[in-house]
């Protein structure tokens, strides 16, 4: 997986939910392709071209995420945040000398 850069960290310290993601575990044979509809502290919800909503742990899951045109690595180790904390971690995390 590729390290994250500085504008892939501000795409995802906004909002996710409604992206297509592209996620494999090591709990699951098949990678899970659909759109992110949920997620919580340690899982993502998506909803697969089937209708079928799937949970995937977010320890371990690693794929990529479509945001503003770009595949965005991702990697649900570093996610493993409250979903209303990811803007404020992320965020901090990326900035460059910024103020807090």
């Amino acid at each position: 997986m590729h390290a994250t850069d500085d504008r892939s960290i501000d795409a995802l310290a906004g909002e996710i939910l409604g992206a297509p993601v592209a996620l494999s575990h090591p709990g699951i044979a098949e990678p899970v392709r659909g759109t992110l509809v949920d997620e919580t502290l340690g899982l993502f919800v998506v909803r697969l071209a089937s209708g079928r909503v799937v949970r995937v742990g977010k320890s371990g899951a690693v794929g990529t995420i479509s945001l503003g045109g770009r595949e965005i690595p991702l990697s649900g180790d570093q996610l493993r945040v409250r979903p209303e904390d990811r803007t404020k971690r992320l965020s901090l995390r990326g900035s460059r000398g910024g103020t807090r």
